[in-house]
């Protein structure tokens, strides 16, 4: 391999970071159509990568409101067939049920990754989204790691202080 070569980019980082501007920018119309391009794609770990930071985006911002029913049913039927995306989306549905008070199971809290759990004992960045310490309790006494289990702990004691 020449220098030449050994500086150029890899063609799966062109493509990645492609994809990521392209779904930062596609309207809702059209959105599912280009996930289900990008997961065309043959690097299947980059295209999974690019389609869960797009879930991610558009999860935070759709989980509150009405529209987020429609959306995850919609871009569950794309990503069937796919178990990481299908369990991210699980997890935000999971995340939305604790954080708008909706029936929630704690065993499925337990089950859920690290992700979830750690976000749900952060409160996920805002103080009034996980109110119910009965989240923070399981994930104290439950939660997987010894880092969950602190930080459901210190939200619990800055919640019954605040």
């Amino acid at each position: 391999m020449n220098t030449e070569d050994s500086r150029r980019e890899p063609a799966e980082h062109a493509r990645f970071a492609a994809y990521l501007a392209e779904l930062e920018q596609v309207g809702e119309a059209d959105e599912t159509a280009l996930v289900g391009r990008v997961l065309g794609d043959p690097d299947r770990v980059m295209a999974e990568a690019a389609v869960v930071r797009h879930l991610d985006r558009r999860a935070a911002q759709l989980w509150p409101e009405p529209a987020w029913e429609e959306w995850a049913a919609a871009v569950t039927r794309v990503v069937t067939g796919r178990p990481f995306l299908v369990r991210r989306l699980e997890e935000w549905s999971l995340f939305r049920a604790i954080a708008l008070r909706l029936p929630w199971r704690p065993e499925d809290l337990l089950a859920s990754s690290d992700w979830l759990q750690l976000k749900a004992a952060t409160g996920a960045g805002r103080p009034d989204a996980l109110g119910v310490l009965d989240v923070l309790d399981v994930l104290a006494e439950g939660g997987r790691t010894k880092r969950i289990r602190n930080t459901a702990r210190a939200s619990r004691a800055r919640r019954i202080e605040g």
